[in-house]
């Protein structure tokens, strides 16, 4: 069961504004379907962005919202689900995007059918650290104790997953492993190769977020203080 808190209406399935999606915004948009974003057909070329987040998580999603601002007329909602499994009930904060065919595009590349997909060139079309670092932030993780980073991704099959690291190698220089974990497929960075992710994604991590980082993004270590150089500032 879905509760709607605080609901604002819709303005219809409005086609977004013409203005052309930004480099920057695209490079966004690509990192959150690679993470929590879906994306729903609404025509033959439209489709609206529809973004997800816990409670706990709304300046993030906040700051999407202003991120592809041009994109959404309606207002984030407040919604409470039941989880029938750990009967537990938890709350949540909704929004989706006007439709438009910008949305439609990446959707014809990301899905076939319903079922997200990774496209074979997705190492032309992924190669911002601003898609990776959006990534993370919706599903990696750093663990303290080992030091390591790991992100949570759908149940791809082999050869998505082997395109997944073939691009992550050519375009970042980062060589993951993946791994089945009961949560579903990981990829997961040693020591070494985290330093090179946080080194890579920490200066676009927004400040709500920096939890998932380890206190000294460069060396991880956990005695450090938590530092960013002057030239990594955006």
């Amino acid at each position: 069961m879905v509760k709607v808190f605080h609901h604002e209406e819709t303005k219809g399935d409005t086609v977004g504004s013409q203005r052309k999606m930004t480099r920057k915004q695209k490079d966004i948009v690509i990192g959150m379907i690679l993470g929590d974003a879906y994306l729903q057909k609404t025509g033959k070329q439209n489709a609206r962005l529809r973004l997800e987040q816990g409670i706990s998580q709304r300046d993030y999603l906040e700051w999407k919202v202003r991120e592809l601002k041009n994109y959404f007329q309606s207002k984030i909602k407040t919604l409470e689900r039941n989880n029938p499994i750990w009967r537990r009930t938890y709350q949540y904060v909704r929004i989706q995007s006007t439709a438009s065919p910008d949305f439609g595009k990446l959707r014809s590349i990301f899905y076939n059918n319903s079922q997200k997909i990774i496209p074979k060139t997705i190492a032309i079309i992924f190669k911002n650290p601003l898609s990776l670092a959006v990534w993370f932030m919706d599903d990696g993780h750093y663990y303290q104790r080992d030091r390591m980073a790991y992100l949570y991704i759908p149940n791809f099959d082999k050869e998505s997953i082997k395109l997944l690291l073939e691009m992550l190698k050519v375009n970042f220089n980062l060589l993951p492993i993946a791994k089945q974990k009961k949560r579903g497929n990981v990829l997961v960075f040693s020591v070494n190769e985290t330093k090179k992710l946080m080194n890579l994604i920490q200066k676009y991590i927004i400040p709500s977020m920096r939890y998932k980082l380890p206190l000294d993004p460069v060396s991880t270590d956990r005695k450090s203080d938590f530092r960013i150089s002057s030239e990594m500032v955006l």
